[in-house]
């Protein structure tokens, strides 16, 4: 492990190592209440032998080592460090980053065969996939999610490599191609189309944003359900059913298309039951006064 000046690793993964280990001393050791999990599991009919009780991370990852066909439980813990990673501050990022060291430094010594460049830049490639998907990408409804993050991690190294060895490909001048160069419908950039969707009632404002979050900007959801104050799984179906509408509206041309005053008048009116039922739901505001139209 080489150092900088101010006694830092100068490997990211190094240093990630470094932190951890400070993180995971005694007195006070970042550990994980095993209990819940073991609840989870056994409501899954799992009994894998995880200890119970509160347990320091660098021995969870020991278990973890030492039981790698253990899937139901790896899954179970992962979800748990996913969740905290994205909820509870950077302690627990390092913690997670930790917790895959020995598959991340791996990766980094297949990579590094044959690799010309600093071996530090492959190694912060490596480690930008995996804090990514571990930020934003992993959706914790499916399967295998420690998979996913490893993936993630692997083809961020390997994509470097690849980029590093790939020669320029020439293209033509823009300014002498020939023919028609006017864009196809929808046209502009997908957040527009929304905003359409929104003035014309087929998104309800308060849905606006988290919806281009998770949909244009594929950010995780969890913290998305926690700032709004709704469950994740609520949020997951409301956004599932906006899929829905705008997909229709999209093959009906309501988005690329001028409306009529009649086809307005009835988007506003779903819109109008949606805003009653959320509201005698308890999940959002009182309908307001209805939306000014969109001429025609």
């Amino acid at each position: 492990m080489t150092s900088s000046a101010t006694g830092w690793p100068d490997s990211p993964l190094d240093a990630v190592d470094t932190a951890f280990a400070d993180l995971t001393c005694d007195p006070d050791p970042l550990s994980l209440d095993l209990d819940p999990l073991i609840g989870q599991l056994g409501q899954l009919g799992d009994d894998t032998g995880l200890p119970g009780g509160v347990i320091a991370l660098p021995a969870l990852r020991q278990w973890l080592l030492e039981h790698p066909r253990a899937y139901p439980v790896r899954d179970v813990v992962w979800r748990e460090l996913i969740l905290r990673a994205r909820l509870d501050g950077p302690a627990w990022v390092i913690a997670a980053v930790a917790m895959a060291m020995p598959a991340l430094r791996r990766y980094a010594g297949r990579l590094h065969t044959g690799w010309a460049g600093d071996a530090h830049d492959l190694d912060a490639e490596i480690l930008t996939g995996f804090l990514t998907a571990l930020r934003d990408r992993v959706d914790l409804a499916r399967p295998a999610p420690y998979a996913s993050l490893c993936m993630a991690a692997w083809r961020a190294g390997h994509e470097l490599r690849q980029r590093a060895g790939a020669e320029a490909v020439p293209v033509d001048d823009v300014d002498h191609v020939t023919g028609p160069r006017t864009p196809k419908r929808p046209y502009g950039h997908p957040d527009l189309l929304v905003r359409r969707a929104v003035e014309l009632g087929i998104v309800d404002e308060c849905d606006e944003q988290p919806y281009i979050d998770l949909r244009l900007g594929r950010r995780a959801i969890e913290p998305i359900a926690a700032r709004l104050g709704v469950e994740v799984d609520t949020l997951r179906r409301r956004v599932e059913r906006i899929d829905v509408r705008i997909a229709e509206a999209l093959a009906a041309g309501f988005l690329t298309e001028v409306l009529s005053s009649r086809v307005q008048e009835d988007l506003a009116a779903a819109a109008e039951r949606r805003q009653h039922i959320r509201a005698a739901r308890g999940g959002g505001p009182r309908p307001a006064a209805a939306r000014v139209r969109l001429a025609a």
